[in-house]
């Protein structure tokens, strides 16, 4: 039987330096230049150079807690509630000789506060049996903390270890995608589509700026677009104005007094 004949795949001597041409990757979903994006951000840290996160707290330790409780309750009610109880618990071996019921008592005013409870005994005792009694600073092992999730664990890493983190909480999430800086079906994909579309030198305020124009600016029901200091760079189909409101720096957050 005659052998079959192969196919040659000997390169002739023109073809001998091919080029391959690869496909560019894919741009990060937004409706925004990166001109537009760095004066959005730019306006926000004129407005407000120092933002701060709203959340009373003493420690890495103490914050970790307020964070976790925060989950489904405003920060005014969780600081209402936690003023008393980190005077008297600002450790995890405080917390754990004050012991669950008295938890509760504290917390009592916060939503889901049994179960809230259960789990700040049970994070404060893993911080002693696995951590030193130490809040760890990587989120692999924040999350491993009972009743800590992504988002609290990119709070703590931001204001406490001061990285630069996208915590998306629910401002958050309504703002990316109702303005289209960074739309996405979940918490997950807003944030890295955020990290990816903030200029990498305002990232480290992005979060509580973005949190706080959602607060008090575009907020859920009805955007007061007219207090906006974007409103002409912003794309968003709801929005009622394009002249954008002053820029002015704002006076200074005070917390534990905040209104939502």
């Amino acid at each position: 039987m005659a052998n079959p004949k192969l196919k040659s795949v000997t390169k002739s001597s023109q073809n001998s330096n091919v080029i391959v041409r690869r496909k560019p990757a894919a741009a990060v979903k937004t409706a925004y230049s990166l001109a537009e994006r760095e004066e959005i951000f730019r306006r926000f840290s004129i407005q407000r150079p120092e933002p701060r996160g709203e959340l009373e707290h003493t420690n890495p330790f103490t914050l970790v807690v307020a964070v976790a409780l925060s989950a489904q309750a405003t920060d005014a009610g969780v600081n209402k509630a936690t003023r008393a109880l980190f005077k008297i618990a600002d450790t995890p071996q405080k917390m754990l000789d004050l012991g669950e019921e008295k938890v509760r008592e504290y917390i009592k005013t916060i939503g889901l506060y049994r179960n809230k409870a259960k789990n700040v005994i049970a994070l404060s005792q893993m911080l002693v049996d696995e951590f030193g009694g130490k809040v760890p600073e990587t989120r692999e092992e924040l999350v491993r903390l009972p009743g800590v999730g992504r988002k609290t664990a990119n709070v703590v890493l931001s204001m406490a270890f001061g990285q630069a983190t996208m915590a998306v909480d629910t401002h958050i999430f309504r703002i990316a995608n109702r303005i289209r800086l960074a739309p996405g079906k979940t918490p997950d994909e807003v944030e890295d589509r955020l990290m990816k579309v903030v200029p990498k030198q305002y990232l480290y305020h992005a979060h509580h700026w973005l949190i706080l124009h959602g607060r008090y600016t575009c907020k859920a029901r009805r955007p007061e677009c007219e207090r906006c200091v974007i409103a002409d760079i912003c794309k968003s189909p709801e929005k009622s104005g394009d002249i954008p409101a002053p820029l002015v720096e704002l006076p200074p957050q005070v917390i534990g007094e905040a209104v939502e």
